[in-house]
Order: C-alpha cells, then sequence, then structure tokens
C-alpha cells in the first residue's frame, strides 16, 4: 500500500484509488488514536498510583513517628520509675542502717 520513493519518503501507492488511500488513512489513523488513548489512560493510572503510593508512606512516616514519641515517653517513664525504686531502696537501706 505505502511505496518508498528515492527521497526515502512513504507515499501512497499510485496505482490505488483515492478512496482506497483514504480508507488506509483512516484505519491507521483510529489505529494511532487508540494507541494514544491507551497510553494517555496508563499514564493516568500510574499518576492515581504513584500518588496514592505517595500518600500511603506519608501516612506510614507518621505512624513511625508517633511510634517513636510513643517509646520515647514508655522510655521515659521506665527511667522514672526506676529512679524512684533506687530511691526507696536507699532510703530503706539508710534506715535500716541508722
Amino acid at each position: 500500500i505505502l511505496t518508498l520513493t528515492s527521497g526515502s519518503r512513504c507515499s501512497p501507492s499510485p496505482t490505488l484509488p483515492f478512496r482506497m488511500r483514504r480508507y488506509a488513512d483512516a484505519i491507521f489513523t483510529n489505529s494511532y488514536r487508540k494507541v494514544l488513548g491507551q497510553l494517555s489512560a496508563r499514564k493516568l493510572l500510574q499518576d492515581i498510583m504513584s500518588r496514592q503510593q505517595g500518600e500511603r508512606n506519608q501516612e506510614q512516616g507518621t505512624r513511625v513517628r508517633f511510634g517513636r514519641q510513643v517509646d520515647s515517653m514508655w522510655a521515659d517513664h521506665r527511667q522514672m520509675s526506676l529512679e524512684s525504686l533506687l530511691v526507696a531502696l536507699l532510703r530503706k537501706h539508710r534506715d535500716s542502717q541508722g
């Protein structure tokens, strides 16, 4: 249907009637539009998925930071409990010696 000329350009074969060349062009154009539509749909889907993944990562980061804060609070609480226990033991030891 397409022939190469000496200038390396694609051109419709002159032996085909004009209607057939238009029909071939229409088929190519429709196929090209479908491919472009599929590419656009894939790009949109990738954008949506990457946005959702970014939101998930942000939520996980918030959870991790909150978890670290809670862990830090528990560590502080344990530290104070140990200090209180040691103070009580020292007093008891002093009282028993005194």
